[in-house]
Formats: structure tokens, C-alpha cells, sequence
């Protein structure tokens, strides 16, 4: 669902690079708040001519402040290290379980750097 509504409102507007990685980046995040978060998922996305910054927010009560130590063959446990490798960057809100990232867009600049 939250691919599809990523491509309903940003499906003519970013390259098909820009959308695969925003869809991604997505799919962790989602992914994420449904298999930890608790409550209702929220999506906030906007896009402009520098980025694309989406928000997944649950009603959780935030991060575990542990270490997850994970085998390399296991299946799952990588879902952040995919959005720091992915992203311009991406942070936390404290609080609820509140999780974003932003694309830089790719262009040529105007006006003052």
C-alpha cells in the first residue's frame, strides 16, 4: 500500500531511479514499524527540486537501545543499514517510533549555492 501511494503521488514528478529508491527506503521503514511498531502506521512524503523526505511514524514508544547482533545468514536485521547506505541521509524523532530519510535529487542547481 505504501508503494502504491508513493507511485500515485510522485509517479511523474521523480526519474525511475529516484521512485525505485524512495520505494525501497519505504518498504524497510513500513516493514520495520509493522513487524516492531505498535498502533497505526503513518506515511508522510513531499518532494521538491533538492529532495524527496518521507516519515514513518507508529505508535510505539520509540527505539530498543541495544545492539541487535545478527548472523550473516540471517534473512533479516538489515533494513537501516540499507537506508544509510541508500540515503542522503536519515535520522529518528524521539518519542513515538518515528523514522525519516531524504533523497538529494539529482539536477542542475540554480542560485546560490
Amino acid at each position: 500500500m505504501a508503494r502504491q501511494l508513493l507511485d500515485e503521488r510522485f509517479g511523474t514528478s521523480l526519474t525511475e531511479v529516484e521512485l525505485d529508491t524512495v520505494r525501497l527506503l519505504v518498504s524497510e521503514l513500513v516493514n520495520n514499524a509493522v513487524l516492531h511498531g505498535r498502533g497505526q502506521i503513518t506515511m508522510k512524503a513531499q518532494a521538491d527540486a533538492r529532495r524527496v523526505r518521507v516519515d514513518v511514524i507508529d505508535g510505539g514508544t520509540g527505539f530498543e537501545r541495544h545492539i541487535r547482533h545478527t548472523g550473516f545468514d540471517a534473512l533479516g536485521g538489515r533494513g537501516l543499514q540499507i537506508v544509510e547506505a541508500e540515503s542522503s541521509r536519515w535520522g529518528i524523532s524521539e518519542g513515538t517510533t518515528h523514522v525519516w530519510f531524504e533523497l538529494e535529487r539529482h539536477g542542475p542547481r540554480l542560485g546560490p549555492e
